[in-house]
């Protein structure tokens, strides 16, 4: 099996050095559940939270089929097919939501922890309610990343819970007898005069982060755009706040809001319900800008993520400058919010056009790049 996880790649997530696609987490899940998944039948396995498809590809290797997994990330769930079809294992799997049917009937999960309590409080209501009485769920993550309190997460909806040793700064927690299950539902909240709802992962939860608030407060009084065919742009929604916002602010405005996220566009389509607004609200999920049309948009709103799979990065940002200026129009506006120690100016300046700060706190800065 190592020899097949040491082919996969993150593409068409960023790639560099120091990023990889399967860490000692996945190794580690993989080993603990070999057994569990040598009596499963074709389609009693699913893979939860797989960031590039090492757990999907290494339990279809050993010879599972008809394997469920959900991956979050629009990216990650790419880099799974691409990798599949590297190593010669498509057609084992099928991606599908985080609901009901990724999980009905299941006797082996295979789940790597997600970075929040609320997440991992989601994955393991929504097996305990619908897997098979008898399954089994291999929680692993590296150790720098876990935490005693996921072991109470689990508890509330598992009557048992083993640790495993660590193993390579690693561990997994197994999970029997579910009870106590529950659908997801959304956490909600009223945030700068909006209605937000959030389910668990989204970033910043149903708050309003310092950035985005820095940007709200900052945003024109009247952007050119915000037409159906010319819509304002949220680029990276997460849970929506800022599509809302100029939905409600601008009168009669069209937004079209999008996150490589399942669960960001999750919320942001609970959100913009919440409000009232779904009718001028578009939500997707797409892996930056690809599939909005070259030149087409007037006006962008971005704070850009720093976050790929469970690493921080830097290498985020310049991407999605680069689709920003392939889609905004000559003369068209990206407002963007960046931590100030990021010095994102000069790539803006490179990517998009001429920038001028508009705002500057103790920790963030919000420009307004033209496109030339």
């Amino acid at each position: 099996m190592s020899a097949i996880l040491d082919e996969l790649r993150r593409w068409p997530d960023v790639e560099a050095p120091g990023l990889v696609a399967v860490d000692a987490a996945d190794r580690l899940i993989l080993d603990e559940s070999a057994e569990l998944r040598d009596s499963a039948l074709p389609g009693e396995i699913v893979v939860i939270n797989d960031a590039y498809g090492a757990l999907t590809l290494g339990a279809a290797h050993s010879g599972a089929s008809g394997i469920r997994t959900h991956i979050d990330a629009i990216t990650g769930e790419r880099a799974l097919e691409a990798n599949a079809s590297r190593v010669g294992l498509s057609g084992n799997f099928r991606a599908l939501p985080l609901d009901t049917a990724l999980v009905s009937g299941a006797r082996v999960v295979l789940l790597r922890l997600p970075r929040t309590l609320d997440a991992l409080r989601d994955v393991a209501g929504l097996v305990a309610a619908h897997a098979d009485p008898g399954v089994v769920v291999v929680a692993g993550g590296r150790l720098k990343h876990m935490s005693v309190s996921m072991n109470a997460v689990l508890r509330e909806h598992f009557r048992q819970l083993d640790i495993s040793h660590a193993r390579q700064k690693s561990r997994v927690l197994i999970a029997r007898a579910p009870r106590d299950g529950g659908h997801p539902t959304p956490a909600a909240a009223q945030v700068a005069g909006l209605e937000v709802r959030a389910y668990g992962g989204a970033f910043a939860g149903a708050r309003l982060d310092i950035g985005t608030r820095l940007l709200l407060e900052n945003l024109p009084d009247a952007p050119v755009g915000g037409t159906p065919d010319d819509p304002f742009i949220d680029l990276a929604c997460g849970t929506g706040i800022v599509g809302a916002w100029m939905a409600t602010r601008y009168p009669g405005a069209h937004v079209y809001s999008c996150d490589q996220s399942s669960v960001a566009v999750a919320s942001a389509h609970a959100t913009m319900l919440a409000n009232g607004i779904g009718d001028r609200v578009t939500v997707v999920r797409d892996d930056m800008l690809g599939a909005r049309a070259s030149a087409s948009a007037s006006f962008i709103a971005l704070n850009p993520p720093f976050h790929s799979a469970a690493a921080v990065t830097d290498l985020i940002a310049p991407r999605m400058f680069a689709d920003v200026a392939r889609v905004l129009r000559p003369g068209g506006q990206l407002w963007c919010v960046w931590n100030s120690g990021l010095k994102y100016r000069p790539l803006l300046e490179r990517a998009v056009g001429p920038t001028e700060q508009v705002a500057r706190n103790a920790k963030f800065t919000v420009t307004v790049s033209t496109r030339r």
